[in-house]
């Protein structure tokens, strides 16, 4: 009998927002494939967790899929997580997945944190109808490009921005969608988590301020 690749979000700021069926998925697995494992560690350290880790991140993970497979057609159980969140959704595990899913393997998600919907349930903005465009290019040509193409489009845009690039994103922003309400969701679930509202010209400016 095969085993069970479980897809396990993790938190993206607070431990205490990890679900008690990750917890105990995370402990029962045999493998625990990481997208940092010296990142991982902590939590599995908070957690009290000792299930050995391997690393699985962009750079490896075409062969450590090959690997996972076999530890998987052999009947061990394991367990995707990535530095925080729901893995897959801007981080790496699709590989992996579709690899698992043309094996004819089973595959498991067990839900929970995501920073795009944590962000979009507090921004105060419609979510009846939303698009998740995750990170943009970083080269500001490419991403000019990107946003005038997401003109088209009808309801919320959730974009994922490094705190680095931020004020260059908004600076474009405020060229494509100068009247439009933007909402910047930052250190979402920690100590200092802040949801700033305005136009992207009057976040630029708050964020230059600051």
């Amino acid at each position: 009998m095969t085993g069970v690749l479980y897809i396990v979000a993790t938190p993206i700021g607070n431990l205490d927002d990890i679900s008690l069926r990750a917890i105990a998925t995370l402990k029962a697995v045999d493998l625990i494939a990481a997208e940092d494992t010296r990142h991982s560690k902590r939590l599995l350290n908070h957690l009290g967790i000792e299930t050995r880790m391997i690393s699985c991140h962009e750079h490896n993970e075409a062969a450590r899929s090959e690997a996972i497979i076999e530890k998987l057609a052999s009947g061990s159980d394991v367990a995707l997580i990535s530095d925080a969140g729901t893995p897959l959704i801007s981080d790496p595990g699709y590989k992996l997945v579709a690899a698992v899913r043309q094996a004819g393997i089973r595959i498991s998600p067990i839900p929970g944190p995501n920073s795009a919907i944590a962000a979009l349930s507090g921004a105060g903005l419609p979510t009846d109808n939303f698009h998740f465009c995750g990170f943009l290019s970083s080269r500001n040509r490419e991403r000019g490009a990107q946003l005038e193409a997401l003109l088209d489009l009808h309801g919320t845009l959730v974009l994922f921005e490094s705190s680095h690039r931020i004020e260059a994103l908004l600076r474009q922003l405020a060229q494509v969608f100068p009247q439009n309400l933007c909402v910047l969701a930052k250190e979402l679930t920690k100590l200092h988590e802040q949801f700033l509202r305005g136009t992207a010209l009057q976040l630029l400016a708050r964020l230059e301020d600051d």
